[in-house]
This record gives structure tokens, sequence and C-alpha cells, in this order.
């Protein structure tokens, strides 16, 4: 049953017959003229109450008699607005611009991040200028790091670059010219110390929120070609190679072999004891860095238009380089 509670709030009590299940089901089958995906993105960026008392996990279970409260936010404007913050240019012609990315920024707009995302940064550099072909939400973004990995991501200012910039990242270096490398931090060392992990990745059954390594005959191919760059007593800097692109790839595939990231709260969290073996400053760098030790160091490509090989590096950030110092010390 549905009532009008507050201006822009929609509640529902679940009958008595209903049987105990989670709580985006039971407000999917409670306001189905709202999406399922809608109604995840409002319980994350909590918008709903469960009798009374804001819920923020949408996996919880909700049984009968429960009182459910939605509020529906006023629809934005779906072109995200110029806005003017600070970027770290490595590079920037008439047809793209490099960006060395901070940890924290998010790429582009989504629920709960309308605001002070790459995109609108970059609409208050570019203008009018970036490719359109990515979409409103996402003009010129070829590909994307997540919020809390730092590195280098190449933007396309117009149609025919993101087009040629596009193929090769669907070559992922294959055959093509794309060169990415990533630096990450991992619990353990990994043996041996340069390999391949070829595992398939899909969204995760347990929680949509996350990737898991599945069978072969299910998800998507996933292969990243690692080397350990230096081994400390708890941890190891590792250098990753990416020949597929898929979300979250290096974070899945390093905890899949038992050396997740320091720092991951998503795919480590049963590691965090161990940070308590770590020496005093290498904790309090590890507590300073604050996110998974992800870093996008070096980035390759030709140049969509005149076919020059570009290719940049980033060191690390200075959170992360002192985490590595920290554990290197004796």
């Amino acid at each position: 049953m549905q009532d009008a509670g507050v201006a822009g709030e929609r509640r529902a009590v679940i009958g008595p017959e209903a049987e105990r299940t989670r709580l985006d089901r039971a407000l999917a089958s409670a306001f189905p003229d709202v999406s399922r995906a809608r109604l995840q993105d409002l319980v994350k960026a909590g918008h709903v109450r469960r009798d009374g008392v804001t819920v923020l996990d949408a996996a919880v279970k909700v049984g009968p008699g429960a009182v459910l409260a939605v509020v529906l936010p006023e629809a934005v404007a779906p072109e995200p607005r110029p806005e003017t913050l600070a970027l770290a240019i490595a590079y920037e012609d008439d047809d793209l611009v490099v960006i060395d990315k901070p940890a924290g920024l998010v790429v582009h707009p989504a629920p709960g991040h309308e605001a002070g995302t790459l995109v609108n940064a970059l609409i208050g550099h570019c203008g009018a200028s970036l490719s359109g072909i990515g979409g409103v939400r996402r003009p010129g973004i070829v590909h994307r790091l997540d919020k809390d990995t730092s590195g280098l991501i190449v933007v396309a200012k117009n149609d025919a670059a993101h087009r040629g910039l596009t193929a090769q990242f669907a070559d992922h270096g294959r055959s093509g010219p794309l060169e990415r490398a990533y630096l990450a931090l991992g619990w353990g060392v990994p043996e041996p110390r340069v390999g391949t992990i070829d595992a398939n990745l899909a969204r995760s059954r347990r929680n949509r929120e996350k990737i898991a390594v599945v069978r072969a005959d299910e998800g998507r191919r996933a292969v990243t070609h690692y080397a350990v760059q230096a081994a400390y007593p708890d941890a190891a800097l590792i250098r990753c190679r990416l020949e597929t692109g898929r979300t979250h790839q290096i974070r899945v595939h390093l905890a899949h072999r038992g050396h997740p990231l320091l720092g991951d709260g998503v795919y480590g969290g049963a590691f965090r004891t161990k940070a308590a073996r770590l020496s005093g400053p290498a904790q309090a760098a590890l507590a300073a860095l604050g996110r998974q030790a992800l870093h996008a160091a070096l980035l390759g490509f030709a140049h969509p238009r005149t076919g020059e090989p570009l290719r940049f590096e980033s060191p690390l950030p200075p959170e992360m380089a002192a985490l590595v110092r920290a554990l290197a010390a004796p």
C-alpha cells in the first residue's frame, strides 16, 4: 500500500502476506514506476528510510509490516554545468587533453555526484569543444578511472579524436599502439613475481556493487599482466598492464590471487587486521592514503589525427609515495 508523505516523499507498507526480502526488491515491488537501479542509487544516497530510520544498504532484509519511505529528489538538468576546478594537464592540443587525475575526483556525473566531477571541470576548461559521442553526461570521455584511483586519463575534444582513441582502447595494445601501466601496492608478495592473471569477471551475485571472478564460461574475459617492482616484508609494489579493460580489474584480480590492494575496503576488507603488523610510520601512511593504493602511471597512444606517438608518465602521488617509503624503511 502506498501513500503520499511530505513533498517529494512516497511511502509504502509491506503487506502481511509478503516474505522477507531485500530492501531494493521490496522497493521495486512497491514503486514499480521507479527503476530498481534508480532505487538502489537512492538507497546509497540516503534517500530511503525503513520504519523511520535511514538505510544505506540495499541488501538488508525487510519483512511484513515494514514502513518504507523514499524521497525522490527534484529532477536535475541532464547537462552537467561547467565548473572552474584545478586540473593537472599533462598535455593539450586542439584534439585532446591528457589529465593527471587526483584521487577522489569522480570522472563523470552520476547519482550522488552531480557536480565537482572531471566532466564539470572539462566543460569549464574546454567549453563546447568536447566530443559529444559520450553523450551529455560523458562528453569527451574515452575511458575512466575509479574515483579513488589516481593517474593519467585522456579526453577527446572532437568526435574524430574520440573515434580514433576509442579504437585504440578497444584493442588494449594487443596489436596497436596503446600502452597503459598501473602501479599498485598489494598485501604480500605474488609468486611468481612476474606473471599473468587470466580470470573472467562479472557482477557479483551476492553484492551488485562488486565485481567477482567467475567460471571461464561466464562473464567476460579479463587479463592482467603483472611484475613485482619491489618487495617489502608485508607488501609489494606491483606494475600491472591491462590486456582487457574491465571494471575494477586490477583490484579484483590481485585480490583473487590473495594480494588485495592496501587501503581497498571493498576487495581487501579481510586484510584490515594485517595493517596492525605494519610499522608505526607505515600504519600512519596507510591511514593518510585513505584509499586503494592504485595509480595509473603510464599512458601511451598514437595521436588520433597525426599518428604521432604520445607517451606520458605520472609519478606516484605524494601520499602513495610516502606509503612506499614507509614500507621500505628498515
